[in-house]
């Protein structure tokens, strides 16, 4: 009767049951193959099969999550990757803003060292498969960073010079990491962090010669590090 069952059931009990995956399980599977090969191969050489196969399941089933083809997985898979980086920089405004600030650039380079297929992928550029939707998904990311330090600064109506210069810096917190990954994760992380923090101050000392909101950022930093 024991042996009968087991046949009835499909498996031998010692054998591990096949799990299902739920809805969102085989989402995040299909958007993370996505990200790994976006991130080491140009979007418009990765094919439907190469994601398929990357995650271990049938083309039809690609299609399935995403009707739209490569184009709307490429989007999706960069719009999950923005998701997460968006949120780094929400750090709450208690205490001085030079700790809060190492603290954001903390979980961001965790974000890199840890997802750096991910990050990759969202700041390639260059593609064929790059569209207006695809540009806006990046640029959103540095908006709402931009954003954040804004708020961290007590700046709700920013002169131009002073946005321009963050929104700078946020560009250059993003080349920073991907050469960081480039040359192996080296400097260290924390020497990293501080250095990207030490440039900040730098570039709003230069603007706050020709912008007297900057300056007052400035002279702020100062007190609050003396």
């Amino acid at each position: 009767m024991q042996a009968t069952a087991r046949l009835r059931c499909g498996h031998d009990p010692a054998t591990p049951a096949y799990r299902r995956l739920s809805v969102e399980e085989r989402r995040t599977q299909l958007l993370t193959a996505a990200l790994t090969l976006f991130a080491h191969r140009a979007p418009e050489d990765v094919s439907l099969d190469d994601v398929a196969e990357a995650a271990g399941v049938s083309r039809p089933l690609v299609y399935r999550y995403f009707p739209g083809g490569k184009q709307q997985l490429y989007e999706a898979a960069l719009r999950s990757a923005a998701e997460e980086l968006e949120q780094c920089f929400d750090e709450p405004r208690q205490g001085p803003l030079l700790p809060r600030l190492h603290r954001a650039l903390d979980r961001y380079l965790a974000f890199v060292d840890q997802h750096d297929a991910g990050f990759s992928a969202l700041l390639q550029g260059g593609s064929v498969v790059e569209t207006s939707r695809t540009t806006a998904i990046v640029d959103g990311v540095r908006r709402a960073a931009a954003d954040h330090i804004l708020r961290h600064l007590d700046i709700t109506e920013p002169t131009p010079r002073l946005r321009m210069t963050v929104r700078m810096w946020i560009t250059a917190v993003e080349a920073a990491s991907l050469i960081w990954l480039d040359e192996n994760k080296q400097p260290p992380v924390d020497e990293l962090r501080d250095w990207l923090v030490e440039q900040f101050v730098a570039v709003l000392s230069v603007t706050a010669a020709r912008d007297p909101q900057t300056a007052s950022v400035v002279q702020a930093l100062a007190s609050a590090n003396t």
